[in-house]
């Protein structure tokens, strides 16, 4: 499973690669600097609002009515925001496996596909958004007493920055022919599927089996984003199969992303990058390895520990290791380690980690569930603890003398 798209070898194409000082270029760098410019003034001022909110709430009891439906709507623009920043840089979580086994050619087929594959679905999908955020202007909010268009208008404006990202990425591609081809491809298969409307339409359960089974395997196992391909099986089955509006879709989109309890996600996201900046995760490590640093494998030791203590803190996978990494590696290459074993015990400490409170994993999964978050931290802590304790004598064994 990766995050970022994967490089071609010299001919093919390369998601994002820059050719040169065009006007593609500019206006990637342009709308960059925008939307990443937009997006943190967002966090700045979610900050804000909800530090206010809680300060007039338990220190003045006096709450701040509107500061929840506030947080709330700049919580959804960051979301789409965040979306366009993610797809500009190739972060959108794909499986690669199968694109990194096959030849130049067929990779670069299927890389190119990968941002075609998008490009239908936001192009299919941006009217139907357009449509409910004009449905929402006549909705007046409970607290601010504004119009929700001003709240639903980020689901059209984010689905259409996604669009143009996209469609600068696929100018940027330097393969003209597999472009081409990826164009036609999509096109085709498009088409077929909405020619195949009325047949598809009598067959009735087994259109779930078509489009979540089939269809998002092959967008993932091609390559193409996850969310992508569960979102491109979603609209084809309730357009080509129901006669369900496709405005509930854009609906549940809106209603996905507005459970303010997912706020916690940037926020600890954006904690975790204060512990890496301000040396705070240096100075627990090093803490750490004064007092195990001695003994055999103790800097293992350490490691996993401050894995678990910085988890406890940030709740984000990606700041724990770019902050713990750095200031262990160097040291325990020296002591004989293998480079193999270190990236090996990171990693399966960090996916042992996923359950330390707070988890975004188990907040997401609380959110989109309806469990208790809390249960789900008291019942995440102790298989977690126990893995890394299993994980200290394994180490141990393992390490040189």
């Amino acid at each position: 499973m990766s995050h970022h798209a994967t490089a071609l070898d010299e001919g093919g194409a390369m998601p994002g690669a820059a050719s040169g000082g065009s006007w593609t270029d500019r206006l990637d760098r342009g709308l960059a600097a925008t939307v990443e410019g937009v997006a943190a003034l967002i966090v700045l001022a979610e900050i804000a609002i909800l530090l206010a909110g809680v300060t007039a709430r338990y220190v003045f009891h006096a709450p701040l009515v509107w500061s929840d439906e506030l947080a709330s709507i700049l919580f959804l623009w960051l979301s789409m925001l965040g979306a366009v920043v993610a797809l500009r840089r190739g972060e959108h979580m794909r499986m690669t496996g199968l694109v990194s086994r096959v030849g130049p050619t067929a990779r670069a087929l299927l890389e190119t596909l990968a941002i075609t594959a998008p490009i239908a679905f936001l192009a299919m999908i941006l009217h139907p958004a357009l449509d409910y955020a004009m449905e929402e202007q006549f909705i007046v909010t409970p607290a601010l007493e504004i119009s929700n268009a001003w709240r639903a208008a980020a689901l059209p404006t984010g689905l259409g920055l996604m669009a143009v990202v996209a469609l600068i990425r696929l100018m940027r591609l330097r393969n003209l022919r597999i472009t081409l081809a990826a164009v036609a491809l999509t096109a085709a298969v498009t088409v077929a599927f909405w020619l195949a409307g009325p047949v598809l339409k009598p067959l009735g359960q087994a259109n779930l089996v078509i489009f979540f089974v089939g269809v998002v395997a092959a967008c993932v196992f091609g390559g193409v984003p996850i969310a992508f391909s569960f979102a491109l099986a979603t609209f084809g089955y309730l357009a080509l199969t129901t006669s369900t509006p496709l405005l509930v879709m854009v609906g549940r989109l809106d209603e996905g992303m507005s459970h303010l309890i997912l706020l916690a996600v940037p926020l600890f996201v954006f904690l975790g990058l204060l512990i890496e900046m301000t040396g705070m995760a240096r100075a627990m490590i090093q803490f750490l390895a004064s007092l195990l640093g001695h003994v055999r494998g103790g800097l293992s030791y350490v490691l996993i520990g401050a894995m678990y203590l910085v988890s406890g803190i940030s709740g984000s996978k990606i700041a724990d290791m770019a902050a713990i990494a750095p200031v262990l590696f160097p040291e325990m290459k020296k002591r004989g380690a293998p480079p193999g074993d270190l990236v090996a015990l990171l990693s399966a400490t960090g996916a042992q980690t996923e359950t330390i409170p707070p988890s975004i994993v188990l907040i997401t999964i609380g959110s989109v569930t309806g469990v208790s978050i809390a249960a789900l931290f008291a019942g995440g802590l102790l298989p977690a603890v126990v893995l890394g304790a299993a994980l200290c004598p394994v180490r141990w064994g393992s390490y040189p003398p």
